[in-house]
This record gives C-alpha cells, sequence and structure tokens, in this order.
C-alpha cells in the first residue's frame, strides 16, 4: 500500500477488484449489487432511525410503544427485517447516557441505520467502549458529565440497540421532518448528542 494511501482507500480497492472479478466471472451481476448499495445507504440508511427518532420525539404514544416494545412500533413505520429482527430502544436523559457496541463482531441495525462505520466494526472501540465508553466518547468529542450514568448495551445476533437521544431545545412546534434533520447515525449509536440548533436553522 502506498504510503499516502489511507486504510479505507486501500480497502475500498479491494473491494472494487473483488467485485470486478465476480463479475467477470458471472457470479454477479453489477446492477444487483449498484442497487443493494443504494438501499443500504439511501433508502434503509440512517434516515429511517431518524424518522423513527422525530416520530418519538413529537408523538408521546408512539415513544411509548417503541421504548415498551420496539419490534411492533418500527413495523409502524415499515421497518424490521434481516438485521432488525429483535430490537430494543434505549432513551438518554438528564440522568442517563447510553452507548451501542457489539464486542463480539458487529452486530448493527442495518433497517434503521444502514451499513455499520468502520469504526464501529474496530477491535479498539469494541473492546474500549466496555472498559472505558467515558473515554472512548471523549475521542469522539462528547464529554458526559459526572453526575450522569453512562449504560453500555452489547449488541448481539439477537438482540440489536437503538438510542433514542434527547430532544434539543427550541424544536418546539417543529415537525417531523425538521426533526430528523437534526438526527445523526452516532447520536443513535451514542457516541454524540444532538446539537441544540442555531438561530438559522429556525427560519
Amino acid at each position: 500500500m502506498d504510503r499516502g494511501e489511507s486504510p479505507a482507500a486501500f480497502g475500498a480497492l479491494r473491494v472494487k477488484a473483488l467485485e470486478s472479478l465476480l463479475v467477470a466471472k458471472g457470479l454477479v451481476d453489477p446492477a444487483a449489487v449498484d442497487a443493494l448499495i443504494d438501499t443500504y445507504e439511501h433508502k434503509v440508511g440512517p434516515r429511517n432511525g431518524a424518522r423513527v427518532v422525530a416520530r418519538a420525539w413529537s408523538d408521546p404514544g408512539y415513544k411509548r410503544r417503541l421504548l415498551t416494545d420496539a419490534n411492533a412500533a418500527l413495523a409502524e413505520l415499515g421497518y424490521g427485517g434481516l438485521q432488525g429482527e429483535d430490537m430494543v430502544v434505549v432513551e438518554n436523559t438528564a440522568e442517563v447516557h447510553n452507548l451501542v457496541v457489539c464486542t463480539l463482531c458487529s452486530c448493527y441495525p442495518w433497517p434503521v441505520l444502514g451499513l455499520p462505520p468502520v469504526w464501529y466494526k474496530s477491535a479498539p472501540y469494541r473492546s474500549r467502549a466496555v472498559i472505558d465508553p467515558r473515554g472512548v466518547l471523549s475521542e469522539f468529542g462528547l464529554t458526559i458529565d459526572e453526575d450522569v450514568e453512562v449504560r453500555v448495551w452489547d449488541s448481539t445476533a439477537e438482540l440489536r440497540y437503538l438510542v433514542l437521544p434527547e430532544r434539543p431545545a427550541g424544536t418546539d412546534g417543529w415537525n417531523e421532518e425538521r426533526l430528523a434533520s437534526l438526527v445523526t447515525r452516532d447520536a443513535m449509536i451514542g457516541v454524540a448528542n444532538i446539537a441544540t440548533p442555531g438561530p438559522g436553522d429556525h427560519a
């Protein structure tokens, strides 16, 4: 690997080479690959989770259902299935901050978060998130006050977790679409909080 080339770029080249080989051998349809990638990047990506969060923020009844029976509540919005069969949603509050990890591999709720980021699958994150969650969060730029409890949830093939972030101040009267625009993938994993919107966001 060229010294100036990032590991991510090198990985992408390896994936492209493998895909080209499979296509050349007639084992993979490139159109099917493109459709799958498009689905998970744009349709089954974090925007689905953002919609779930926005609905929970704006509809107390839905929020209760989401925290009580996540599978049924997610199904109300059409989400579920492969890699999201058994879900639990945990809520961030002023007293508790939740963090999701998968210590064994990289189990991840694809239907609501799309494809897992590289760092989520990395050995350092998977081990240190359990041992030193505050330190890991600090490396993501998130400092949690000492009086706030940090809870770490270990996803498995049988059970996956989604964080319901705290709704930021200054969003009263916002519709679901505007609320969803604030929600990030990292906040739904627990390595970030939702930023309070600035003056320009209120227009």
